[in-house]
């Protein structure tokens, strides 16, 4: 494997560190966690991104107050929770500790698991290929599990702030709390994170005729990464076919000095069991198909801090005469580059057919939404790209709802304009006609809050049937005529529904879920 292309996302070159570097020492690599790892905060190659050309947003900026300590994310409020006495968290006989429970409590399945082996952890002494770390994700948080570890590594999304960091230590105590850790932003806070504190995955990069004398290097990868650039330094479980990536190879272990590529015999593997003890963890598989969502969604994430920070701090320093039609103006090339990564549009396409061997496959997309035509924006194609309908499934994110108006505004009127196909750019071509109706109706339909123009002229009695299937827990109608029992109690949204409301639901009923 040669020199990754010029469309990788972006490079780390590592030729330029010295020895005093925090995050990229020759026996002490990389301090901080995030969703995934990687080797940050050095000389950085990128594409002219204007996203990636500033080093930090200002943290203590009254628009966004960073270092505020708020019960916004899920570990923040789940340590509130056991604070109060109102959640307690199982202390498993094994070295797995208190990672079952913190799982069980923020929601999190345990086949998302992603093993690393590479060490880019503040607990690298503990990790190797024999003992790689474990990386289990959802929508909202990551907990990174090292055997032997001295604690558990969290970030969690606040849909303000953006990605907040937590320890949690792995001994058993009568006080059991999440620390937080703004120290992570050493690592997780500069040009590939997007200038806001956000989240990496990294491939290594194996040493190659080419770079023989290059001093290491790794680059970030997302779903726009060729196939064979990506998971240096991961253990990769799955089939794809003829297809070559960069995972399995255990000579990856050391960012700065990386080793030799591999073989054949480092593709398709199905079974971890001759390189670690899979019984140390709580599943035996690092899933190929929870890694490429990992990847998608690691820089779909920071997108919407970058953009949520960006216009709140716009807003807030505008001039009083300002429109904020004029703030969103100047905003709009960025949003438009998060708008065109949502879409999909620079996706790499699939070399051949991708197969995950751990039940992600199946349970991600059992969180839905669904459609009226079962259809939602987490069923995976994995034939030629990653999800069959390609939009990010975190529009339904609390981060993406927790963006300022304006930028919603005008978010929802581009994806109206690609869907209905009055927006004709070139750049949204690859999406098929196919694609633009089966997206809009998706939106329609399990997107709460969407502005009156998405709303199809429906019969009254057309979808009745869709209607009834809601059963007591009919969505109580925003706008549009009402009853008066309706009217008397829409703030009791799970009382039994009226019938008037379930023979007339067409006006709104299936936007305001």
């Amino acid at each position: 494997m040669g020199q990754p292309s010029p469309e990788a996302a972006k490079w780390i070159d590592t030729s330029d560190f010295r020895d005093d570097s925090y995050c990229m020492r020759r026996r002490g690599v990389i301090a901080g966690l995030g969703a995934a790892l990687a080797v940050i905060s050095f000389a950085v190659k990128t594409r002219a991104d204007r996203l990636e050309d500033i080093l930090s947003l200002p943290l203590d900026h009254p628009a966004v107050q960073y270092m505020e300590r708020t019960n916004a994310d899920p570990v923040a409020r789940l340590d509130q929770r056991l604070e109060n006495g109102q959640a307690k968290l199982d202390f498993a006989l094994n070295s797995w500790g208190y990672l079952p429970a913190v799982l069980k409590q923020l929601g999190m399945n345990a086949d998302s698991q992603v093993l690393v082996f590479s060490k880019t952890s503040i607990q690298n002494s503990h990790i190797s290929p024999r003992t790689p770390r474990a990386i289990y994700f959802n929508d909202d948080v990551a907990v990174g599990y090292v055997q032997n570890g001295d604690e558990l590594e969290l970030s969690a999304l606040d849909p303000v702030r953006g990605v907040i960091f937590y320890t949690l230590e792995m001994a058993k105590s009568d006080q059991v709390g999440f620390a937080r850790r703004d120290d992570c932003l050493r690592c997780h806070l500069g040009p590939v994170t997007l200038g806001a504190p956000g989240l990496l995955i990294s491939s290594i990069h194996p040493r190659t005729r080419e770079l023989r004398d290059v001093h290491g290097s790794a680059f970030m990868t997302d779903h726009r990464s060729s196939f064979g650039e990506r998971w240096g330094g991961w253990y990769v479980t799955g089939t794809h076919g003829s297809a070559r990536h960069l995972g399995n190879n255990i000579a990856l272990v050391d960012p700065v000095e990386s080793g030799e590529p591999a073989g054949d015999a480092s593709q398709n593997i199905t079974n971890l069991g001759k390189m670690l003890d899979t019984s140390k963890y709580l599943v035996p598989t690092s899933d190929i198909v929870a890694l490429m969502t990992l990847e998608h969604q690691i820089r779909m994430t920071n997108l919407l801090t970058r953009i949520g920070w960006d216009a709140r701090i716009a807003l807030h320093d505008a001039s009083s005469g300002e429109a904020q039609d004029t703030v969103v103006e100047k905003l709009r090339p960025e949003i438009d580059e998060m708008v065109g990564y949502m879409l999909f549009l620079d996706e790499a396409p699939l070399e051949a057919p991708v197969k995950g061997v751990s039940s992600f496959t199946t349970t991600f997309p059992q969180r839905g939404p669904r459609d009226r035509s079962g259809r939602s924006l987490r069923d995976f194609d994995l034939r030629t790209r990653l999800f069959r309908y390609p939009l990010s499934y975190m529009i339904y994110s609390p981060a993406f709802d927790g963006l300022p108006a304006p930028v919603h505004d005008y978010v929802y009127q581009r994806l109206y304009n690609v869907f209905t196909s009055a927006e004709q750019s070139p750049k949204y071509a690859r999406l098929s006609a196919e694609d633009r109706r089966a997206l809009l109706e998706i939106v329609q339909q399990t997107k709460p809050g969407l502005p009156a123009y998405w709303k199809p002229n429906l019969s009254p009695t057309s979808d009745r049937a869709f209607a009834s299937s809601f059963g007591d827990n009919l969505p109580w109608i925003r706008e549009g005529p009402q009853c008066t029992e309706c009217a008397q109690r829409r703030e009791s949204r799970h009382a039994p529904a009226p019938r008037f409301c379930r023979d007339y639901w067409t006006v709104a009923v299936r936007f305001s879920l």
